[in-house]
């Protein structure tokens, strides 16, 4: 982990340069290297990254240095209309998460945020439009289809046969009506030429999905699909997430495993920026502070599943994990909570915050000082999973190989 490259105040001078020159602040912005940039990028508030990217010397190469998620958020911040030529350089892995993340709602594709993805997709030009219709399921373009038209194939060998009133095509076989007088499918033919240009299986296999599939069985693989990947950038699911939540007796809630938590300390790129935390003791969390305390070589393992909790939470309290609010909303809930728990464990054993959190995990001490505060009144939980009154073995996420989002 270690410190930042480039703190603030630089991204400070450089924006305040572009006022007066363009041309001197992009010098500014070339002194300093790509992983720099990129820790400048994240760094800065969100609103006013894309002035950032804006002066970059190589956004090319800038861009798909960002970490996923992160992209995602500069992009919704900018707004989709205005942010084609961010996702121009956008790497295929990073559309698929900015889908993933911003264009379903709970356990279904939201179809008009992913007909606003398209139509910046379109906006971005062919080659990054056949890019995201690779990247993006073909269930989920299949969903969008069936909601924004019908389809019609031309029967072979019927020479009376006529077009549908309305119906478009492309190809003279394949004809699509809008479902609403309204949509003129600009986008949604973009899409169609390109791919009969460019993959025509592609465009085969969308075109009859949306005359031949059903609705409900195409929204469980699209959902299928994206679970897993959402999994693999630390996002449980739901049912697992809740597990947070979980009920402890006032016991549980004082008890300490014999046995040390063993750690994986695998290290991969995160989905999000991962920033620096406060880690001095006067930081206003205990959690921070038992952070503090450990070697800074122990420390990024402890960092990183404290936000792969937080990701746990994100998704048991159903936030949108498209918004750049969640993380810190999902953090700050994890570091109250998971702080009030080691407390009570200091307290009740006069043990170090430090040893402590080498002796259980995150998720631990949150289900210690969630259920505490529950006790006392302060706080109302969801519908708790059934009581678990020992430590539980460590899963992927409890460990600190998982990586984390906001």
């Amino acid at each position: 982990m270690g410190t930042l490259e480039l703190p603030p105040p630089q991204a400070r001078r450089i924006l305040q340069l572009a006022r007066t020159d363009r041309a001197a602040a992009r010098d500014a912005m070339a002194e300093h290297g790509l992983a720099a940039q990129a820790a400048l990028i994240c760094e800065t508030p969100v609103q006013r990254r894309a002035d950032l990217l804006a002066l970059a010397p190589d956004p090319d190469r800038l861009i798909p240095a960002l970490p996923p998620a992160e992209l995602c958020f500069t992009v919704l911040a900018v707004g989709l209309e205005d942010a084609s030529w961010m996702l121009a350089h956008a790497t295929p892995d990073q559309m698929t998460a900015c889908v993933d993340l911003d264009a379903w709602n709970r356990d279904l594709p939201d179809r008009r945020k992913l007909g606003a993805w398209l139509s910046a997709f379109a906006d971005a030009g062919d080659e990054t439009l056949l890019q995201a219709a690779a990247a993006v399921d073909l269930e989920a373009w299949v969903l969008h289809l069936m909601d924004r038209v019908q389809v019609e194939l031309k029967p072979s060998g019927d020479d009376d046969w006529e077009p549908p009133a309305g119906g478009q095509t492309i190809d003279g076989v394949f004809y699509v009506i809008a479902r609403q007088p309204t949509d003129d499918l600009e986008d949604l033919l973009a899409l169609l030429r390109v791919l009969f240009q460019e993959d025509y299986w592609f465009y085969f296999r969308l075109l009859q999905g949306v005359i031949w599939e059903l609705p409900t069985e195409t929204e469980e693989w699209a959902l299928r699909w994206r679970t897993g990947r959402l999994e693999d950038l630390g996002f449980p699911q739901a049912s697992e997430a809740m597990a947070i939540y979980a009920y402890l007796s006032p016991a549980a809630c004082s008890a300490l495993p014999e046995q040390p938590l063993v750690r994986d300390l695998i290290d991969w790129p995160a989905p999000v920026w991962m920033p620096s935390f406060p880690a001095a003791a006067a930081a206003e969390y205990a959690l921070f502070q038992a952070f503090a305390e450990l070697p800074e070589e122990e420390r990024r393992s402890y960092l990183l599943e404290f936000l792969s909790l937080a990701n746990r939470a994100a998704v048991a309290d159903d936030l949108p994990l498209g918004e750049a609010a969640t993380l810190p909303t999902a953090l700050t809930k994890v570091a109250l909570f998971a702080s009030l728990g080691l407390v009570h464990l200091m307290r009740e054993h006069g043990e170090k915050g430090a040893d402590l959190l080498r002796r259980m995990s995150q998720q631990r001490l949150f289900q210690i000082g969630f259920n505490l505060e529950r006790a006392a009144g302060r706080v109302e939980g969801p519908r708790l999973p059934e009581e678990t009154d020992e430590e539980d073995e460590p899963s992927e996420a409890d460990a600190s190989d998982e990586g984390a989002f906001s």
